[in-house]
């Protein structure tokens, strides 16, 4: 009893000292309601649905926000997040001593731009980013295309939060 006691009001002094102290928790966006028009982004490359799976990825992110609304039309929205795939590249794979495939390398090359519909202004503009990823085979892998599919949805997902992130940041700056 009295350890279930010391630990409830150790998290309840923890909780205040966090909500005192000017924490902030950069997934969440907690000013005024925005509607955001996610666009499906123009692919440069060949790989085919790329664009959907970096809307999908994005979309998924800007809906963890309650007070941000993606918007599937760009009319009555507040803001528009327009990108681009510029390249995607798989320069190299390493070989085992058999010379069995043991790595594949897949660089995805993006830039986009987060404006206010309203007053055109900027929020945020990244002209070129690149992010590389690399992934083991393992012996359970059935294919190389497999180790290029999880390293490219590793990509796209980080890609995603890091511009939620920035979004959120810029947003909040708004404020």
């Amino acid at each position: 009893m009295k350890t279930t006691l010391r630990l409830s009001s150790l998290f309840l002094l923890s909780a205040l000292i966090l909500s005192g102290c000017g924490y902030h928790n950069p997934y969440v966006y907690t000013g005024p309601e925005k509607s955001i028009y996610v666009t499906h982004w123009n692919n440069k490359t060949n790989a085919l649905q790329l664009d959907s799976r970096i809307y999908q990825s994005l979309t998924h992110w800007f809906q963890k926000s309650s007070a941000l609304k993606v918007s599937k039309k760009k009319a009555g929205a507040d803001l528009i997040l327009a990108g681009e795939i510029i390249s995607i590249e798989l320069p190299s794979l390493s070989y085992g001593a058999d010379y069995s495939t043991a790595e594949v390398k897949v660089i995805l090359t993006v830039r986009y731009i987060l404006k206010e519909i309203k007053t055109d202004k900027v929020l945020l503009e990244v002209p070129s980013e690149s992010w590389t990823e690399y992934s083991r085979i393992s012996s359970s892998s059935t294919s190389t295309l497999d180790n290029e599919d999880r390293a490219l949805k590793t990509i796209i997902d980080n890609l995603s939060e890091k511009i939620y992130i920035k979004a959120l940041g810029q947003l909040t700056q708004l404020q």
